[in-house]
């Protein structure tokens, strides 16, 4: 496909605000995606472009948190695994399962968590006593929100960080940078798979990925500097607009 030379200056924006925002809180996807789409590039090309792009993000993320500490890979190493697997599997799934299902179901789950998170001021303010042991957790979150990815995607930053924070007891900036680690392993699992299928527009997947990179180091900075009111904030705000924008998708257009 060929584009006129100011869509790529939109294509790189788009990247690097995306970037930004889902180093901070998940959901570049819900401004990455419409872009894609609005440039008129067809659905499953959008969503195979999407995940090249959003890879550089995740990866750049995840990095810069565990330079500056905010996660170390060893603690994260069973999460990665099983995540890889059920990433594999959703992505494998989409070709069987109606998606439909799943537009019904998860704006209701979105719900959920906003309101829980909006109505405990203090969920995430500071490490508390896990619910479960990391290994049950990562065996049984990363099956199923690696598969939840690799199959539809959109909220999977906004579960595992309340997964985390709930169920490990970390706190916001800890499950934060650890959710980038789980989101940039079942990235290449999916991107893997549209890579062998062979529909990406690679272009200008890189020159997204680019802005990803800078926008990615910028969030993840910002939340290594800020404290965790600023990182609840900011995750409330979009999963609120993550949330609005699927019960539109599924209830009203």
């Amino acid at each position: 496909m060929e584009f006129e030379l100011y869509y790529y200056a939109i294509f790189f924006a788009t990247g690097l605000l995306a970037g930004f925002v889902d180093s901070i809180a998940g959901g570049g996807g819900i401004i990455a995606v419409p872009v894609l789409l609005a440039s008129g590039i067809p659905p499953h090309i959008a969503l195979a472009t999407n995940k090249l792009q959003s890879s550089f993000g995740s990866f750049t993320a995840s990095l810069n948190y565990i330079r500056k500490g905010l996660v170390s890979v060893k603690d994260v190493y069973m999460g990665v695994f099983f995540t890889f697997i059920g990433a594999g599997l959703g992505t494998y799934s989409i070709l069987l399962i109606d998606v439909k299902i799943l537009t019904k179901i998860i704006p209701l789950m979105m719900v959920i968590i906003f309101l829980y998170t909006l109505f405990t001021p203090k969920l995430g303010s500071q490490d508390r006593h896990n619910v479960l042991k990391p290994k049950l957790f990562y065996l049984m979150f990363g099956i199923i929100l690696g598969f939840y990815d690799g199959f539809f995607g959109p909220g999977t930053g906004a579960f595992w960080t309340i997964a985390i924070v709930t169920l490990l007891g970390l706190n916001l900036k800890s499950a934060t940078a650890q959710t980038k680690i789980m989101n940039f392993t079942s990235n290449i699992v999916s991107l893997g798979v549209f890579v062998i299928v062979g529909e990406i527009l690679w272009i200008i997947g890189i020159i997204m990925g680019i802005g990803q990179v800078i926008g990615a180091y910028l969030g993840s900075s910002l939340v290594v500097k800020k404290d965790v009111k600023f990182v609840r904030t900011f995750f409330l705000i979009i999963v609120g607009i993550t949330l609005l924008k699927l019960l539109y998708d599924s209830y009203l257009s």
